[in-house]
Order: C-alpha cells, then structure tokens, then sequence
C-alpha cells in the first residue's frame, strides 16, 4: 500500500513516503526535509539466532555522492569504505533504536539508510534517525518504538529545531536529541560553553517535538503497518538457574565485592571453569548467563539498597586520579591521565597547513586543523584480538572527544598550525573516552598551545528499578555494562563542550537527565581542580623539537614576485632554506613552516627579500646568470634581475665580459637606474677601487 503524509517539526515539514520502493524490505520509508531525502530500510531474519547475549542488530548508513551532484574523488571513482561521518551516523541511529528492540528477539536484524539527494542546507543526522524508526515501526520486526530525533541549535540566544547546514554555522550548540513519547534515550552533540540550565531548556525543547514525531510515526503505522512476527524467548531451565545459584551464589556475590578488575576477572573465569565440568556444552552460554544474570541483579540490590558500589566507592565518589605531563621526551607535548584503573596517554603533534585534513562530504570540501584520535588496543583490558585498523567505537569515541575540545582550540590567525592528537588508552575500566579529554586537555597545555582554558569530562551512571534509582558518578565498566545509562558530559568550569547519552531503558524521564547533568557538573569541577594544579596554564614556548611557524602579510599585487616565473623563486626559497612556504593569494598572508628558526628565518629574509621594491642607490649580493656581448644579467634575489653593461663592469675597458665575469659568479653590484618599463641597471665599478687587475684571476671586489 502506498501512501505520503508529512508534519511539521520546528519550522519545516518533513515527509515521510512508503510502499513505492525498496517493497521487498521488512519496512521502507523515504523521508524528505526540502531537497534532501533519505530511504530506510529494515530486513531482519527469519530464523533465531541461539545463545546470543546481545541484540544483533547492524545498522549502515550510506551516502550516495550522486545525492548532490559529484562524482567520488579517488582512482576508483565510486564508494568505497564508509566515511567518519558514515560511522558517526550509523552509531547515530543504532544507539536510541537498540534499547527499543525487545530483550530476547534474537534474529539478526539490519537497518540500511541511504542518502537518495542532498540540498547542501538540511543535513541527514535526524532524518536517518527517524526514517529508521518509521521502518521498523511499520515492518513485522518486533519494536518497542517508535522513536523520534532532533537537532537543537543555539543562534543569537534562541533555540532553532533542525537547523540548516547555514544556520549551524553561527550557532553555539550542535546536539542531536532522540527519545521516546515518555522518555529521552539517546543525546549527541558539542557545545560551545553552553551553561548546563541552557542545555537542559535544549533538551526539553527537542523533546517536545520528539513526542509530535512518533505520534505521528504510530498513526503512520496504523494505516501501513504489518502485523509483528511472533518470536519465542529462549528460556533457561529454572532448574538450572536453581542450581547454579545454589552452588555459586556466595562466589557470585563476591564478584560485586571485590574492587580489583582483575580479581572479578580472575574471579568469574574461576566459577565458569568449576560449572561448565559439570555442564554439556551446549549449556555453557546458559550457565554464564546464569552468573551474568545473579551477578547483574546483586549489583544493582547493593546499589539501590545500600547505596555501595563494586569499589566501595559512595555513589558521587571519583576514583583516584593522577596526571602527569611531558611524559615521553620527543612528541611536542604529552601527557598520561589515570582514574582508577582507567588510563590515557596522549601525545600532541604539530604540522604545517599542508598536514590538514582535507575532508570530501556532501556538502562541498573541508579542512580539518585539529584532530583527535582515539586507539583502544585489546591489551588495555587483557584481551588478544587482531588490530585491523578503527573501529566504529574508536572513531566515535575519538570524534566525541575532539567536539569535547573543539571550543578551547586557538584560531588559525593565533597559532598557525595543524594539530593533532593521539589517544592510546593503556588501560580500561570505563569511561576511557573522557579519560581521552582529560589527557589531552593536558598533553595541549604541555605542548604549549595556547589553548584556553582546561577541559575535563566523566561519565554518570544509572541504576533504575520502577520509581526508585540511583545515580553513580564516574562509572566503571561492570557499572555500564550492568547498569541503565552512560551519561558522558565534558566541559570547562564555565560550561559543557561535548555531551552523549545512551540508556538501555525505556523511561528515562527528563528530571533524571537534568540530575545527571547537575552530576557532571559538580564531577567536573574536582576533576578540573586537580589537573589545574598538575600544569595551570599552557607553557610559555613550544618544545625544541616542533617545527616553527611565521606568518607574514604582503601586499595581494606582490604575490606574484615570491611566485616567480614558473614558480622558480618559491621553489629555490623552499630548496635553499629548507622550510615549507604557503601564500594565500586571497589575503596575501605568506605561512612560513620549517623544523627549526634557521630555516625559517632563512626562508623569512627571502620571501621578504622578494617583495621589497628595489631602490636606486641600494646594494645587493648577486649572482651572474647569462652573459652577453654587451654585458652580464645579473639575479638581485626575489626573481629580480638586472643588467650589468659591460662598461659597468671595470674602471678600465673590457674587451669582452668573459675575461672578467662566468656564469655562477658572485659579486656585488648597485643599482644605477630604474627604467620605466621596469628594468635595472646595475653597476659593479662602482663598488670596487680604479686601481682593480686586468685579471679573472685578480677579481676580487674591492670597496670603495
């Protein structure tokens, strides 16, 4: 059946199409906001998947470059690996719809969303999100849906709902919200020291709209929609959950008592070893679900009862935190960040502008001066796995952070450099992303950038049963995985730069979500005040081993002299000096980036050497670069040459110039005239004594 309908969400309508296309698909919509339109789809299997203890679920998002009119840059000139921005949205979509597909549904279930055209002004993050929803929510796919999202802009003060590609550029918050009729269950965004009443008025706004969207997505279902399949739960014996409590509870219990990640590791593996002797094997998945089960539900009794954590920590409590700077000699700035048993080494790099990033999408080209990489390597948690390169969680991870950090990086007018930053986490026990901020708001200051001020971050999480719950400050892995919520905030003391919440609940309400961020804060700020004593404020000089940078401003009408005939003076000032030099013909700003301040300042002299007007009467170094029959052409540096006559040349009469001048020869030589039309004459006589030798050999220049 087909059908189109649309609503109004902020000030744009949105439309929503099905049954023309993609029919073959479990569910299909189209969803269009001015010339951008999106297709999602949803297939999931028919047969169940057994043993699994997560929801497999794979979620592609998919940019088509003929959505906007280009063409793949590349030598293969058509989509390959999927791009950062691909990745980002994909985890996107997965993280609010995940929470809402039943527990149990155990067939393996894909959403495809691909980006059909591109108006350049209204971008894809929202529209994917509920196109993915609409589908499932009119498919046979069980769905706890549907689920909504928003973008939320800050301009001039004022909230703007999905904004435009425009609009964004002048706003002070990019934050993607997602959620339910009742609940939030997904945030994303970076913010530029937005307060945190500010943001939390920005997620009551967007949730408003999220409500009208899945009323609208249930009334969508109503007319189009498929009955659900039916799936049956796979269920552990009750027998067996008897007798593996009854056996292992106290061990079980331990496992929530004992501080050491690596005691509860050893510990667990222990209890496993000792049950699955006495099991088959195709038991074993129920016995560790058994354990993972008891385990799951005495945490989160300790928690809610008594108000105590597996570490022993109070609920608002950190773990302990050390930093240290300048902790490898030869990277430009780096920096080590412990909490508890979670640790992030970050190393700073500097570049010139030619070590950008350049960046492809399609809304046109981009150049990226800063960037954040985040490495998870399996030793950080004990593990042996290939290392074939980011994965998604990295990338995301290393994006959040850099959003995080984004706000208090210098202008290219200040610090002309390309930065990057690095970080690979040496150890993991939750929150290693906000670990990331915190070295590398460190490694930033010990590089000497001048960055202005520190940034910090943790994650709050939640435990929630019915009406009661409890919040718990910087978690630990076990905590986020056995708990309801990862709430990561980041900020300065002023306000927060990057936020993202994921829940595995349903009724996450908004006054939870304002706690959480009034958690944060109040996180933050301890956090702040310990990595301010380790190194207040950015060093006063970069280290001696980055490179150095000069900026200069000449005239646009000069360029063309630090240029030279077919690019011959700029590529001798960049082979004799050794630095990179990069001129903006547009504003006439010359970068100069060399790895130390000889060739920089080499180069400097050169360049400026090369825009300055020559004057009659000045004095310069030359070089002989072809003779003729009545003279010699003489190069004065800056692609300026001049012409020596030959009566120039000596006091006395020189029969040819080739008994006194070769081509290579140094010599100093003034500037006699300046003709009309540009040219110089240059003369040599009159900078050497009368009495000079008739001689090549004897030709020596002599100031008067």
């Amino acid at each position: 059946m087909s059908i189109v309908d649309s609503l109004i969400v902020g000030d744009n309508e949105i439309r929503f199409q099905t049954g023309t296309i993609a029919k073959q698909a479990a569910g299909s919509v189209m969803v269009s906001l001015g010339g951008t339109v999106v297709l999602a789809t949803v297939c999931s299997n028919d047969e169940a998947e057994e043993g699994l203890s997560f929801v497999p679920l794979v979620v592609d998002y998919l940019e088509r470059t003929y959505s906007a009119g280009k063409i793949p840059g590349g030598f293969f000139k058509r989509e390959g690996k999927p791009s950062e921005k691909e990745i980002l949205i994909s985890r996107l979509v997965d993280r609010p719809i995940r929470p809402l597909i039943p527990e149990g549904y155990a067939n393996e279930t894909q959403i495809v969303v691909m980006v059909l055209s591109h108006d350049q002004e209204n971008d894809t993050h929202t529209l994917a999100v509920t196109g993915a929803s609409a589908a499932l929510a009119i498919s046979d796919i069980p769905f706890n849906g549907p689920v909504g999202a928003v973008k939320v802009g800050l301009v001039d003060g004022q909230f703007i709902i999905n904004p435009s590609v425009t609009q964004l550029a002048g706003s002070k918050m990019d934050v993607v919200v997602a959620g339910t009729s009742s609940a939030v269950t997904m945030i994303e965004g970076r913010l530029d020291d937005v307060e945190e009443s500010t943001v939390y008025s920005a997620i009551e706004v967007a949730h408003r709209e999220i409500q009208k969207i899945v009323q609208f997505q249930k009334k969508f279902a109503e007319k189009v929609g498929k009955q659900k399949r039916f799936f049956e739960l796979s269920v552990i014996p009750k027998e067996l959950i008897d007798e593996v409590s009854s056996r292992f509870g106290s061990f079980i219990g331990n496992l929530n008592t004992t501080p050491s990640k690596e005691e509860r590791k050893n510990l667990k593996k222990e209890i496993l070893d000792n049950l699955k002797d006495k099991y088959e094997e195709d038991q074993w998945w129920q016995v560790e679900k058994v354990i993972e089960d008891k385990q799951k539900e005495l945490m989160r009794k300790m928690i809610l009862d008594q108000e105590k954590r597996i570490d022993g920590r109070r609920l608002d409590e950190i773990r302990a935190i050390e930093c240290k700077v300048k902790t490898l000699p030869c990277p430009h700035g780096s920096a080590i960040f412990r909490r508890g048993e979670t640790v992030s080494l970050s190393a700073v790099t500097l570049g010139s502008k030619r070590d950008e990033q350049k960046i492809d999408h399609l809304i046109g080209e981009d150049f990226k001066r800063f960037m954040l990489h985040y490495n998870f390597p399996p030793f950080s948690v004990g593990e042996v796995r290939f290392m074939r390169g980011p994965g998604r969680r990295e990338i995301g991870h290393g994006i959040l952070a850099e959003n995080s950090l984004l706000p208090v990086i210098p202008g290219e007018e200040e610090f002309p450099y390309t930065i990057r930053l690095v970080s690979d986490i040496l150890e993991s026990n939750g929150s290693s992303s906000m670990a990331t901020v915190c070295a590398s708001s460190l490694a930033l200051m010990d590089a000497g950038i001048p960055v202005k001020k520190h940034v910090a971050g943790l994650s709050i999480g939640l435990v929630k049963e019915g009406s009661e719950y409890r919040l718990l400050t910087d978690i630990l892995g076990d905590e986020d995985h056995m708990g309801d919520m990862d709430f990561k905030v980041a900020g300065t003391r002023e306000g927060i730069t990057g936020i993202q919440l994921d829940t595995k609940i349903q009724d996450l309400t908004l006054d939870i979500v304002k706690e959480g961020l009034d958690r944060a804060k109040e996180g933050r700020l301890k956090i702040l005040d310990i990595m301010e004593k380790t190194i207040p404020a950015p060093r006063d000089s970069l280290s001696e081993f980055a490179p150095r940078v000069l900026t200069l401003e000449v005239p646009i009408e000069k360029i063309g002299r630090i240029i030279g005939p077919s690019g011959k003076t700029i590529k001798k000032i960049v082979r004799d000096s050794g630095a990179e030099v990069e001129i903006d013909d547009e504003t006439g700003v010359v970068t100069i980036f060399g790895d130390n301040k000889l060739a920089v300042g080499q180069a400097e002299a050169m360049v400026r050497g090369a825009v300055k007007d020559v004057e009659v009467g000045e004095v310069y170094e030359g070089e002989v670069k072809k003779l003729l029959p009545f003279g010699a052409i003489v190069s004065i540096g800056g692609g300026k040459d001049g012409l020596v006559h030959i009566s120039e040349i000596a006091h006395y009469h020189v029969n040819k110039v080739e008994d006194v001048l070769s081509v290579g020869d140094k010599l100093r030589v003034k500037v006699k005239r300046i003709g009309d039309d540009g040219k110089i004459d240059l003369s040599r006589k009159a900078l050497i004594s009368k009495n000079q030798n008739n001689s090549k050999e004897n030709n020596d220049d002599k100031q008067v």
